[in-house]
């Protein structure tokens, strides 16, 4: 039998991940957010507070679903969530739209999120509290660490290696076996040919328009 579920946040990647809950089945005993009025409700869930509000469950009776979406440089909050809540002895959900194809031969850590439409293949290693956006694609063999967010429609090809804390934006592609050092960011619709250490920022070509 499921353990009920609390989400953390009530953003616009929170109401993602509350739709791919409920067409799983999952019993919602509630949703933390701060700005929001302890007691109230957000589409039919209630409000239980600020994330303070987590400590009132058992962690032996409740699973946490991280709800706060994940952008570069916004500070590395749903990381913070994440390491908090684990160190304190709450484990993460990890969720799977029925719309997403993953192979059986996926490992897939605890937090991680699947969205409606992406595809992740045979050999896929991806690490605790990632996300892989709504048509997103993961083939063969590739290793994700933790906390990277692929970007709704990016394109990872086979044999890549993405670090802890990466960023690949949304449309991106990545060819065969490029690794991508931790904590870097690929911007939106990046076509990315070779390797790209830590902490780097990678842009598409801008496109020149001119008058005819």
């Amino acid at each position: 039998m499921r353990k009920p579920v609390v989400l953390l946040g009530s953003g616009g990647h929170a109401k993602v991940l509350l739709g791919m809950l409920q067409r799983c089945g999952y019993e919602i005993a509630g949703v933390t957010d701060p700005a929001r009025v302890p007691g109230s409700e957000w589409l039919g869930c209630r409000i239980l507070g600020g994330d303070e509000a987590v400590s009132g469950f058992d962690p032996d009776r409740v699973l946490l679903v991280n709800g706060m979406g994940s952008l570069p440089r916004d500070g590395g909050l749903r990381r913070k969530l994440f390491d908090d809540f684990t160190a304190a002895g709450y484990r993460f959900q990890s969720v799977l739209d029925p719309a997403a194809f993953v192979v059986d031969q996926v490992r897939l850590a605890a937090g991680v999120q699947v969205m409606a439409g992406a595809v992740i293949q045979v050999g896929v290693l991806i690490a605790e509290n990632c996300i892989v956006n709504s048509g997103a694609i993961v083939d063969h063999e590739c290793r994700i660490g933790r906390h990277v967010h692929i970007a709704p429609g990016a394109v990872l090809s086979g044999g890549v290696e993405i670090g802890d804390g990466a960023h690949i934006g949304t449309g991106a592609v990545v060819i065969q076996g490029i690794h991508i050092g931790s904590g870097s960011i690929v911007g939106a619709g990046s076509v990315v040919t070779k390797d790209i250490g830590a902490q780097q920022i990678v842009y598409p070509a801008r496109s020149q328009i001119q008058d005819l």
